[in-house]
């Protein structure tokens, strides 16, 4: 009896199909395969950038929110009646408090995810300039500082969660751009600040609205697609953390995050909370004083130097060429303008140095130093101005090549103790420096810039003792990677 169905003729090549030669070969399924992985490949590229637009404006948030308040602190706590000592001892309050509290956030932020750390700290920052809108006596100032001095460490999470999302080579270029992102802020909240402290009751309005974009900084993280972010990390073949995955412990469902294809894991039974922040405080002082301890010398060098020279910035153009608090602020605001492209241009210039950040980190320190020397010197206005500019852009770049370096030398395991110890050295230097410059402002107007170039040329010499270990494209770095 026939079969329903019609045979073609057998070929040479094989047997007869159904349907004769007309029908269609069947696609292998290794290319369906190949074909839906790049797919995914795609759409988690296209995630991983949203997600980090998302963090970009955190930051930009971040700075905006602060920067219309900070520059209007000195003239509120005096408006308090508070005298000069008191407002310095309480403006200095804040460098202590994250002094101690940099270098702890940044463990813990390893022990218990970014996304709890993140929004722990942005709640809690948000609640001091909340009490800092209701303040009528020092008293209450002071309490404000409390909260932001502990808290605020937005900047520096962040930091630490781009580093986990992203390749080695891409990480300053991603540090520079979230830089700029966040200068704009600092651009843009000066003059929104200014403006509103004109009104009546003008600087409680302010710290009111700082207090809203906290809030809404706050609801941007917890919206954040961090599964995205959990797909990106995979897509890198970022290895798994000892602490924790850099969105948490586990995700929303309970489960613990995925671990990379290919990637061998060591399971080991659970540790109590506490415990992994006590193994991580252990790390962290072992990494103080690893070989590392040149790299936070130099930061907390450039750091003291770089904020001599802004200490006393609108005094020293006043006393030294007469120039107004107003038009130094807008010259304060294209500083930051120019900082933010330099941080746009840092792409092109580690292509231009072949990634070799401890060479560019070295050469910008380098003009830096210049322009100090060649500031504290200045005989006009446009020399200054230009001065100015130019270290704009300098510690602009200065700054995201140490950081770069740190998490370079560091490795992955840690990098929110890495950061927090390199805030903590910052910290410091905030202490440090607006002791140093009333000393020198006494002798000269000229001697605070004068101080810090010869800062920079110490932290000049220490890089070029130690290039052979950290020269090349993070090539020396490895060495650390493995103690």
């Amino acid at each position: 009896m026939e079969s329903g169905v019609r045979r073609g003729p057998a070929t040479a090549g094989g047997p007869a199909t159904a349907g004769g030669p007309a029908s269609a070969t069947p696609t292998p399924r290794h290319e369906l395969g190949a074909g839906a992985e790049a797919r995914a490949r795609g759409a988690a590229a296209v995630g991983a950038r949203r997600f980090l637009l998302c963090l970009y404006l955190v930051g930009f948030l971040d700075l905006f929110g602060v920067s219309m308040v900070v520059p209007l602190l000195s003239l509120h706590v005096k408006s308090l009646g508070a005298s000069p000592t008191v407002a310095g001892i309480v403006g200095s309050s804040y460098g202590i408090l994250q002094l101690f509290s940099s270098t702890l956030v940044g463990c813990w932020s390893d022990v218990v995810g970014r996304r709890s750390s993140l929004l722990v700290c942005i709640l809690f920052s948000a609640l001091g300039y909340l009490i800092l809108g209701a303040s009528t006596n020092v008293f209450l100032f002071a309490l404000a500082r409390v909260p932001v001095g502990i808290f605020k460490h937005t900047l520096s999470i962040s930091r630490a969660l781009l580093s986990d999302l992203v390749a080695e080579k891409e990480r300053p270029l991603v540090i520079g751009q979230f830089n700029a992102a966040s200068s704009v802020g600092f651009i843009l909240g000066p003059m929104v600040g200014g403006y509103l402290t004109e009104l009546e009751g003008g600087f409680y309005l302010t710290a009111f609205i700082c207090f809203s974009v906290f809030i809404l900084n706050a609801g941007l993280v917890w919206l954040f697609p961090w599964c995205e972010a959990k797909l990106s990390s995979a897509e890198k073949g970022q290895p798994a953390r000892r602490n924790s995955a850099p969105w948490g412990r586990r995700d929303g469902h309970g489960q613990e995050t995925a671990t990379p294809p290919g990637s061998t894991v060591r399971t080991r039974p659970a540790r109590p909370p506490w415990l992994e922040f006590a193994s991580t405080l252990r790390d962290m002082k072992s990494l103080i004083f690893s070989e590392m301890w040149d790299i936070f010398a130099v930061r907390l060098l450039m750091a003291v130097a770089v904020m001599l020279y802004y200490s006393n910035f609108v005094l020293a153009l006043e006393e030294r060429f007469g120039v107004r608090p107003r038009a130094a602020g807008y010259l304060i605001s294209y500083g930051s303008a120019l900082g933010a492209l330099a941080g746009l241009a840092l792409g092109p210039l580690l292509r231009l140095y072949r990634h070799d950040g401890h060479a560019l980190l070295l050469h910008s320190s380098a003009l830096t130093c210049l322009l100090l020397l060649l500031h504290a010197s200045a005989r006009s206005v446009p020399v200054a101005v230009l001065c100015s500019s130019l270290l704009a852009v300098s510690t602009a770049v200065g700054r995201t090549c140490i950081t770069d370096l740190q998490l370079a030398a560091g490795g992955a395991q840690a990098s929110g103790t890495v950061i927090g110890v390199g805030q903590s050295v910052t910290a410091v230097g905030r202490i440090i420096a607006p002791l140093l410059s009333g000393l020198a402002q006494e002798v000269s107007p000229c001697g605070p810039p004068s101080l810090g170039a010869v800062l920079a040329l110490v932290a000049i010499f220490l890089m070029s003792l130690n290039r052979t270990r950290y020269g090349g494209a993070g090539g020396g770095s490895d060495k650390l990677k493995r103690e």
